[in-house]
């Protein structure tokens, strides 16, 4: 790679382009968060990182520089496009990738608009069907049908398949897709709870069908149920499934999962927990039933209050929790906190729930001033995060300060500091830097990132 002045904006090329030669998608991915106008950048010879991918057979980082919408029409100073590239070097299925790359397939089943924020645990592959919950027989007649896939809870910890990728040679981990004869035993058990998640359209994306046909027509419809039990071995399944096991510890190993999967645990593992910690009527304390394909508990008590209206105790809660980047009154730095539970020098946004009676933007005022004594004018929201542990909704938001001294309260936070654009821009690109934040699935990762790059000078 050709030499290049000692100026930081050309350093940054020059590595950048190294990462791509080397095949680091990791690092490559971290840098386009924040710094998307590199992606086309040139050296002397005119090679960008796409061009040095394709010279060297890295499938991962074409596929990751094509998500990120590189100009794969450039050429270099011998008029050779990456294309070109990697039909020369013999990496034809590199050159299948660049001469037809697939489309985003991401799901949007009832948005068509422009892109919103996603966070992890917000895609899913399924569509919920929520009309069908309270039809016995269609959730019936699905339950036994030989395509309908299983996910199976102990504890509340998925059953999961380990395998190696040949491509890249990592191990991945994916949900254990059982069948109605692995677990009808299970099912037959009163003590077990059954969910409906929703179901996915055979050889079509989840977005490509509509939600009205797909409530009219059952052909090529797979329906997911998730089943909690709290005792069963993973011995049980491994003939069949021989890579199988519980997901344990649960963090953080969940967050390795694919974007789609992680949505369908998510849905699963806050409904799974909500009946695990309300067998009991909350209004009279008699025993309930599950109804409406495991969204609704219904009390037992002929006369209890619960059944007379509409009772939010009869149905799965969710926690709505503010987490918030504040800002520095300068714009150029941003607040983080660190709890004691965190792990050795990682800090994070601060976050705390929503108290009854409150608004968005007095929750995160409240919360800041209490752990931080910092005070906070402006609040806007950002995007939010399904956060299944057990049944959260992360309220992500973006606050500007009005004062900058820092009290920490020493129970919640036990240290909080200002970090310039530079610290987390280190913290992001180093690798053995003292400092962490949060891992990019999390919604306090994204709200730095989003910062970062807003009139970021890179």
């Amino acid at each position: 790679m050709a030499n290049a002045e000692n100026s930081p904006e050309k350093e940054m090329v020059i590595q950048f382009l190294q990462n791509a030669a080397t095949g680091d998608t990791e690092k490559l991915s971290t840098v386009l968060n924040y710094s998307l106008s590199l992606i086309n950048k040139v050296d002397e010879k005119g090679w960008t990182a796409l061009m040095y991918a394709s010279r060297n057979g890295h499938f991962e980082v074409i596929q990751l520089l094509l998500e990120k919408g590189c100009d794969k029409s450039i050429s270099n100073n011998s008029g050779q496009t990456a294309l070109d590239i990697a039909e020369f070097w013999g990496h034809k299925h590199i050159a299948d990738l660049l001469a037809n790359p697939k489309p985003d397939a991401r799901s949007r089943m009832w948005y068509d608009g422009p892109e919103e924020n996603e966070n992890y645990f917000g895609r899913t592959l399924l569509n919920r069907l929520s009309l069908k919950r309270t039809n016995s027989d269609w959730i019936k007649n699905k339950q036994i049908q030989p395509t309908t896939v299983y996910i199976l809870f102990s504890n509340l910890n998925p059953l999961v398949i380990s395998a190696k990728c040949e491509d890249s040679g990592k191990t991945d981990i994916h949900l254990c897709r059982l069948q109605y004869g692995d677990v009808e035993q299970l099912l037959a058990n009163p003590e077990v709870t059954s969910v409906f998640l929703g179901a996915e359209q055979q050889g079509v994306a989840c977005a490509k069908f509509a939600v009205g046909s797909a409530l009219a027509e059952d052909n090529g419809l797979i329906a997911w149920f998730a089943i909690n039990a709290e005792i069963v071995a993973p011995e049980n399944f491994r003939v069949k499934y021989p890579d199988c096991h519980f997901l344990q510890p649960l963090i953080p190993h969940l967050l390795t999962l694919n974007k789609e999967e992680a949505g369908v645990v998510a849905q699963a593992r806050s409904v799974l927990a909500w009946h695990s910690r309300y067998k009991f009527c909350p209004t009279c304390g008699s025993n309930t039933e599950v109804q409406d394909s495991g969204y609704k508990r219904i009390c037992l008590q002929e006369n209890c209050p619960s059944l007379q209206g509409i009772h939010n105790t009869c149905y799965p809660r969710v926690d709505p929790v503010v987490i918030m980047l504040v800002i520095h009154p300068d714009g150029n730095s941003c607040l983080l906190g660190r709890q004691e539970r965190y792990p050795p020098g990682m800090f994070s946004c601060l976050a705390g729930f929503i108290e009854p009676g409150e608004t968005i933007e007095d929750a995160v005022r409240r919360e800041v001033a209490e752990e931080t004594g910092v005070k906070v004018g402006n609040v806007q929201y950002v995007s939010s995060q399904p956060w299944p542990m057990p049944s959260s909704l992360m309220i992500g938001c973006q606050a500007v300060a009005v004062t900058t001294e820092i009290v920490v309260d020493e129970e919640e936070i036990v240290d909080a500091r200002w970090f310039s654009r530079q610290q987390i821009t280190e913290i992001l690109t180093s690798e053995n830097h003292p400092i962490s934040i949060p891992p990019q699935q999390t919604i306090a990762h994204g709200l730095i990132k989003k910062w970062l790059k807003k009139n970021a000078h890179l």
